[in-house]
Formats: structure tokens, C-alpha cells, sequence
């Protein structure tokens, strides 16, 4: 039991920073109806933020768990300039332009922002200090539950709750709910459509940049190409949930989470990859809207 326990909570945590990176991809795409390949690497600009601030303020002598909390906030501020830039830049010239167009232009984005980091920085791997500490409390269920798992789980929790507050309560969530339905009535009733696109790659930024820096701090070390694989895995998930789908793509980080930590323990690492997209094969099969995914009638 305590075995398993230790796999659900790895998974959980896995599954929990995989979810905040598909929210990106599923809040894009339930915008604009575009994948943002380049959602990955603004995951992986943000871990690159952090471990900046983090050398910067550890070299001051700061306490740990403030250089948490300003590590997260530079890095969430730092990648959601990224977004809105790589949104100005890469997609809004091409947003009446045929559909290959801006799938073209956001694998090329994901092409440079890769080289530019690793130019900038280095291709080897990089150490990320624990900035998570132990707590006393958590001690008897250390064996199962590390400090930082809970912390990850906790902290993805929360910041997906307010992000559904915030879809659902506020003015511009509104907006995006209506620009989602409908890009031309929403326009039509006034809704500034341009800034609803360029405040979803904002927010959708933010939130791999909060994966970013937890996973990092959690494994304790990162490269220029972390962001490819987990930007490919949260679009994993989010398709798995349901493309457009904010529950689903929240359902489908831990689902698959859940297979990879699962198949890891108790098959082998080596297959985790496999068990993960097995599961997505199937559910495309069976159900090719996702599991919380709707089918869209087509209009002839």
C-alpha cells in the first residue's frame, strides 16, 4: 500500500504540472482553434527565469521560501510577455491566413525560441536549486509523500481554481467564453477580440511558467530541451481530456500522470512513454473528442 500510495502521488504531482501546461494548449485552441507548438518553450523559459532569479537571490543570501515565491512571480511575468510577444509576432499576422500557415509558423517558433535559449545559455544541463524545503509536519508520510509533491499538487490546485473563478466571474472571462462560442458575434457585441487572444496566451503563459519552475525545483536540474517533451506530453493530456476543454484538459494531465506513474512502477521507466500513449490511442478510438470533449456538428 505504501508503494502504491507513493505512485499515486508522484503521478498526482506529474499529473498536476502536466495539466497546467495543456490549460495553455486546450484555452488557445478554445479561442482561436490553433495548437501553440511553441507553448512548450515558453514552459521552458520560465524554469531557465527561475533558475536565474534563484542564483541571483540565493547568492544575496536570501531565505528559501522567498526565493520561491519572487523566483515564481519574475518567471510568470517574464514567459507571459513571452506569450503575448510570440502572439504578436508569430500568429495575429496569420490569423486570416489558411490553417497550415500558422501551424507552420508556431513550429518554427518553437524552433527558435529552442536555439535562442540554447545559444543564450548552454546545451548541457543545468542544476536548479531545491527551493522547496522539508517540512517537520510532513515527516510521517515521507516514505509515500515528499514536501514537494504536496507543494506542487497544492499550489496547481489553487491556481487552477482561480483560473475557473476567473473564467467564470470575471468581465474578461466572459469575453473568452464568448470569443470561444462565437468570434463574430462576440465582436458584434463588442467584445475587443483582439485583446481576449492576447490576454488567453498571457494567462495560458503564466501557467507553464508555474509548472516550470516547480518541476524544476523538483528535479533539480534542466536544459534547453525540457520544454519539447513536456509541451508534447501536455498536449497529450489536453487531447486525451478534450481539446477546448478546460476540465478536460485539468482530467486529462492526471490521467496521464496517472498511467505514467503507475506503468513506471510497476511495469518498467522504459514503458512509461508507451502505456501513456497507448491510453491516448484508444480513447481517440473510442472517443476521438477526448474524454470531456464534445463533438462539433459541421455545418454543410
Amino acid at each position: 500500500m505504501e508503494y502504491f500510495l507513493q505512485l499515486f502521488f508522484g503521478g498526482l504531482s506529474r499529473g498536476s504540472v502536466y495539466a497546467l501546461i495543456a490549460l495553455g494548449y486546450t484555452m488557445v485552441y478554445g479561442i482561436i482553434e490553433l495548437i501553440n507548438f511553441a507553448h512548450g518553450e515558453i514552459y521552458m523559459i520560465g524554469a531557465f527565469m527561475g533558475l536565474i532569479v534563484a542564483g541571483v537571490l540565493t547568492a544575496m543570501g536570501w531565505p528559501t521560501m522567498s526565493i520561491l515565491v519572487i523566483a515564481l512571480i519574475i518567471s510568470v511575468l517574464y514567459s507571459a510577455a513571452y506569450g503575448y510577444t510570440v502572439e504578436k509576432i508569430a500568429y495575429k499576422p496569420l490569423r486570416g491566413a489558411p490553417r497550415l500557415a500558422p501551424l507552420i509558423s508556431a513550429i518554427g517558433m518553437s524552433i527558435l525560441l529552442q536555439n535562442y535559449i540554447m545559444l543564450a545559455q548552454t546545451p548541457d544541463f543545468l542544476p536548479f536549486p531545491r527551493l522547496i524545503p522539508d517540512l517537520e509536519f510532513m515527516e510521517p508520510y515521507a516514505n509515500f509523500l515528499a514536501t514537494s509533491d504536496l507543494f506542487i499538487i497544492v499550489t496547481s490546485i489553487s491556481v487552477m481554481v482561480a483560473l475557473t473563478l476567473f473564467i467564470k466571474f470575471t468581465r474578461m472571462g466572459k469575453a473568452m467564453r464568448a470569443t470561444a462560442q462565437n468570434r463574430k458575434m462576440a465582436m458584434l457585441v463588442g467584445v475587443n477580440v483582439d485583446q481576449v487572444i492576447s490576454m488567453t496566451f498571457i494567462i495560458g503563459s503564466a501557467l507553464a511558467a508555474v509548472g516550470g519552475v516547480l518541476i524544476a525545483s523538483h528535479i533539480g536540474q534542466i536544459n534547453f530541451v525540457i520544454g519539447f517533451l513536456a509541451g508534447i506530453k501536455a498536449f497529450t493530456a489536453a487531447v486525451l481530456g478534450g481539446i477546448g476543454s478546460i476540465p478536460g484538459a485539468v482530467l486529462g494531465g492526471l490521467v496521464l500522470g496517472w498511467t505514467e506513474s503507475f506503468a513506471a512502477g510497476y511495469v518498467s521507466s522504459d514503458y512509461e512513454d508507451v502505456f501513456a500513449f497507448c491510453l491516448l490511442v484508444l480513447i481517440l478510438i473510442f472517443r476521438p473528442a477526448g474524454l470531456l470533449g464534445k463533438q462539433r456538428a459541421q455545418k454543410v
